[in-house]
């Protein structure tokens, strides 16, 4: 599993989800904006909308934000011009590092990307610095307890997905991203709505590190996440059961 999967489930466990449940609201609110004026303010017309829909149900934002949220991107209200913008560096030990973000400030965002990096080891690149490194692909993620391995494999086959990755987390499906919002629907009639749904950069091959750089890689992950401009930290990065024990404590 990457790193940045890795990282998600360490904080789960911690509890530290909940601490950052206003953090992770204005993150859903900048994408249901963002999508909304990507498309049209009807999610049956819209698949990004449909997903952040999804996504936003999943954490419990409440229906009012989420409205005010897409009537703002829709321009029956005022409210901040996002755009979406990417940055690509490097962490600790050569790991590669894709940000990705909605901002109204291209100059805030920027330094706060960048004095990330910058504390924790790291060093920004130029585009298309490290995404080759990469595949483009779609994610959805249901819990561990919407079923077996098993039941997730079958309907995984039945609804398009390349493939499933199961943890004691989470089952995680994952698809081309040509196919994305087909799988995620079919998934969706079949399973309910999922913990989330979104387009992910899947590294192609993974640096394993030992346990120094990945307390400071965790680090660097979490300091971005804590940007509300920052929607998604992918890594190439993984670490061993035995470090990610220590490291989880």
């Amino acid at each position: 599993m990457a790193g940045h999967s890795q990282f998600s489930n360490i904080m789960h466990r911690k509890g530290a989800q909940d601490a950052k449940r206003a953090k992770v609201f204005a993150k859903l609110i900048r994408e249901l904006t963002v999508a909304t004026r990507s498309g049209q303010p009807d999610p049956a017309a819209n698949p990004r909308l449909r997903s952040a829909i999804a996504a936003s149900k999943a954490a419990n934002l409440p229906k009012d934000t989420m409205e005010r949220a897409i009537k703002r991107g829709s321009g029956e209200t005022d409210g901040d011009n996002f755009e979406e913008i990417r940055y690509e560096g490097y962490g600790p030990g050569g790991v590669a590092v894709i940000v990705e973000a909605l901002t109204d400030n291209r100059n805030r965002t920027a330094s706060e990307v960048r004095s990330a990096f910058t504390k924790n080891g790291g060093s920004l690149g130029e585009t298309n610095s490290v995404s080759f490194q990469f595949n483009r692909v779609g994610s959805i993620r249901y819990p561990a307890t919407a079923g077996s391995a098993d039941d997730m494999l079958e309907a995984a086959i039945e609804g398009g997905a390349d493939e499933v990755e199961s943890d004691e987390e989470s089952h995680d499906f994952l698809c081309a991203a040509d196919s994305f919002h087909e799988v995620r629907e079919a998934l969706q009639a079949a399973l309910g709505d999922p913990q989330s749904a979104e387009m992910i950069w899947r590294p192609t091959n993974t640096v394993p590190v030992e346990e120094d750089a990945a307390v400071t890689l965790f680090k660097l992950i979490e300091s971005l996440d804590d940007s509300d401009d920052v929607q998604n930290v992918s890594t190439n990065f993984e670490v061993s059961d035995d470090v990610l024990k220590k490291i989880s404590g």
